[in-house]
């Protein structure tokens, strides 16, 4: 076999395999780094905090819920008048593809009453409610009031939080 017909061999394969791999399904849907901020007052809520990652087409994050909190409400912080302020969201996009985090100085979910089992446990589930009738369920992790946050894993977004103790 000549040179030119192992060249062009090679190449074949290598295009075989690229189309290959184009034709593979695109990543799902999940939610990870998912870590819950205790507040120091149990009648105040405590925040929580992970990335959505966004599968093959763009769905809206619509809600979260837990058996051990007595209600979650996702929140927005932003900056008003020189001021930082937060407002209640109904739903977050989640285009496909792309990341969207959840994190201390933006969004966040605000959990009311934990339970104190899960606080014992050291995690509290979570079922993230999406509009295309997906429902994912994760773990998050509850650090109390003065832990560090927990660090961001590759590919997140990138923010630990702080380790103030501030539930937002």
């Amino acid at each position: 076999m000549g040179a030119f017909s192992r060249i062009s061999a090679a190449c074949a394969l290598l295009a075989s395999t690229l189309l290959l791999a184009a034709c593979a399904d695109p990543p799902p849907l999940y939610v990870d780094q998912a870590w819950v901020r205790l507040s120091a007052n149990p009648d105040s809520p405590s925040a929580g905090y992970f990335v959505v990652h966004g599968g093959p087409a763009p769905v809206a994050l619509r809600g979260v819920m837990s058996d051990y909190a007595q209600r979650i409400e996702m929140h927005e912080s932003m900056a008003m008048g020189g001021m930082m302020t937060m407002k209640p969201v109904d739903k977050v996009d989640i285009p496909a593809g792309q990341t969207v985090a959840f994190e201390p100085g933006g969004k966040h979910i605000m959990l009311f009453r934990i339970n104190q089992n899960a606080v014992t446990q050291g995690k509290i589930p979570l079922t993230f409610l999406f509009s295309n009738g997906d429902r994912i369920q994760f773990d998050a992790v509850i650090q109390k009031t003065g832990e560090p946050a927990p660090a961001a894993k590759e590919g997140g977004s990138g923010h630990a939080g702080n380790a103030s103790g501030a539930a937002h």
